[in-house]
Order: C-alpha cells, then sequence, then structure tokens
C-alpha cells in the first residue's frame, strides 16, 4: 500500500486514527528506510504516529523492516551487549562509557550506537574518543573484550534520516523509540533498553516480548542505557519472551552521594579512567547492572 495511505489511517488525530498490523507497519516503515518518499511524506509520518502513539505491534513491524535495511554487525558467535546512546547528558554526567569498558572487561563484545540529535549535549561518542576510543567509519566485526561506536547512519542511512526530523520540527518520532530497542548485531544480543518515563516502560516491554529479544530494562540517566550512579533503579529481564523483575528499585533517603565528575567530556572520560583503574569505586547501581546484564547474557546463550 502507498504511504499515502497509511498516513491517511494513521492522521485522523488520536482518537480517529486506525492502529496498522505488524505486517502494514514493516511495509510502511520499509518505504521511509528506502528513501522514496518525499520530506513532507516522512514529516507527516512523523507528526501522526506522534500524535496517534505507537502499538506494541507496530514498532515489532517498525523493527521487522528495520533488520530489512540495517547493515549488521558480525559479532562471530560471541557474547554481545548493545547500547544504545541517543539522549546524552544535559544535567549529569554520561556514564555509558563506563558501563560498556566494565562488561568488555568482563569478556563481552559491547556495540554502542547512537546519533546526536541535541548538539547541547554531552554525548557517549565524545566521552569514549576522549577515551581513545572513536566511532567507526565503517561496518567491522567485533570481538571480545571489544567497545565500538557505530553512529546509526552506518547502520542505516534511512534511519539517520528519520532521526534526523527531530533537528527541523523539534519532536521526538517513532525512530527514537525504536532505536532504544534495536539490536544492530547479526545475531543474539543483549539490548540495554531504557525509558525516561513508566509508561514507555509498559510499552518497551510488550515490543521486546513480540520481538522475542533478551533484554535488559530499566529507568536510565536522562535516558541513556546507564543506570543512574546515585539510586539503583528497577531492573526487568526479558528472555524468550518471558520477563523476571531481577532488581527492586532501592527506596528509602539516600544517606550518601557519589562522587561524580564534572559535566563534560574530558572530565568523566578522566573519571572513568580512575575506576577502571582502581582509584575510585564503581557506583553500587553501574555494578548491579552490569552483573544482571551478564547474568542474563549466560542466561541467554543456555536457552534452547
Amino acid at each position: 500500500m502507498s504511504i499515502t495511505k497509511y498516513i491517511k489511517e494513521i492522521g485522523r488525530g488520536k482518537d480517529g486514527a486506525r492502529h496498522l498490523s505488524r505486517e502494514q507497519a514493516a511495509d510502511l516503515f520499509g518505504q521511509l528506510l528506502d528513501g522514496t518518499v518525499t520530506d513532507l511524506e516522512v514529516g507527516a509520518f512523523c507528526l501522526a504516529m506522534r500524535i496517534k502513539g505507537e502499538t506494541p505491534a507496530e514498532m515489532a513491524g517498525f523493527l521487522d523492516a528495520t533488520r530489512q535495511h540495517l547493515c549488521t554487525i558480525a559479532t562471530q558467535g560471541c557474547p554481545a551487549v548493545v547500547l544504545p546512546s541517543y539522549n546524552g547528558a544535559r544535567k549529569l554526567p554520561v556514564l555509558t562509557a563506563l558501563l560498556a569498558l566494565l562488561l568488555a572487561r568482563q569478556g563481552m563484545a559491547v556495540v554502542v550506537h547512537g546519533s546526536a540529535s541535541e548538539d547541547t549535549r554531552i554525548s557517549t561518542q565524545n566521552v569514549l574518543l576522549d577515551l581513545g576510543i572513536p566511532a567507526q567509519t565503517a561496518i567491522t566485526k567485533i570481538a571480545v573484550g571489544e567497545v565500538q561506536f557505530v553512529p546509526t547512519a552506518l547502520l542505516s542511512p534511512g534511519l539517520a534520516r528519520l532521526l534526523d526530523v527531530r533537528r527541523v520540527v523539534g519532536l521526538r518520532n517513532s525512530a527514537h523509540s525504536l532505536v532504544k530497542l534495536l539490536n544492530p548485531c547479526d545475531g543474539p544480543a543483549v539490548i540495554v533498553g531504557s525509558y525516561t518515563h513508566p509508561e514507555y516502560a509498559v510499552s518497551m516491554l510488550e515490543t521486546l516480548k513480540l520481538t522475542h529479544a533478551s533484554a535488559l530494562l530499566l529507568r536510565g540517566t536522562e535516558g541513556e542505557p546507564v543506570a543512574d550512579a546515585r539510586r539503583t533503579p528497577a531492573m526487568d529481564a526479558i528472555c524468550c519472551g518471558n520477563c523476571t523483575r531481577v532488581q527492586e528499585a532501592q527506596s528509602g533517603s539516600l544517606t550518601q552521594l557519589p562522587d561524580l565528575p564534572a559535566l563534560d567530556a574530558a572530565s568523566t572520560a578522566r573519571w572513568i579512567q580512575d575506576m577502571l583503574a582502581g582509584l575510585r569505586p564503581v557506583p553500587a547501581p553501574i555494578a548491579q547492572q552490569v552483573e544482571q546484564t551478564l547474568h542474563l547474557s549466560s542466561q541467554m546463550r543456555m536457552t534452547p
């Protein structure tokens, strides 16, 4: 079906719009990723879905289409973790790079993928660069103990185009939700999914179940896939369509705040280097997240 007809179905407002089936959603999103639709049609889709909201079935369809248009990363069967990093830091230092390096030190292949949508935030890409890990310039295989930062444009130019719509209209769209659920590897991997509002946790969980993904889902730091260093959030593990609460949220008043770095990439990188060298303790919430991610990865590999 043409994109015009799809927009007519989803663009009737919050109460009048019709939800798409998973197959229809895949067809629609595939047309967007092909790059054959106009900028006006892309904008119409983004605004229509923003008003209507995506169902889990529609998001699963969008992911189906993305997989068909993706340049995947070869993991050679090694245990892999995916950290979608699209928000960056505004009020708190972005510690996604610390999580990535701690996981890599435990023998995981860690893929961080991202695309900056706000120039005013400190990005994981910049922190990793100060740690000596530049962004990939081409898709290459990844090895055990390695961390890669892969720009979205390398994975899918069409997806990067959708993300860039935010710079023009100032609003998030379906692509911003999709990338937080995306596994760009050529095989199974643990996706660390993060949300900012509780209602997103419900929709993300249902989508992960529909796509039979393996994921650790938590409320991240400012939308980043890393636990808040000050307080342990609740964590849910999804494996083979089943969800288990593996970590309850820390309750009560905080008695002590961790010593956090200044809000810039260079200071954050130096602080991370001190932790990796054992000169500073790793914040307990992040250490707990590493433990739960490793456990889920082991569980995933043992499941037939």
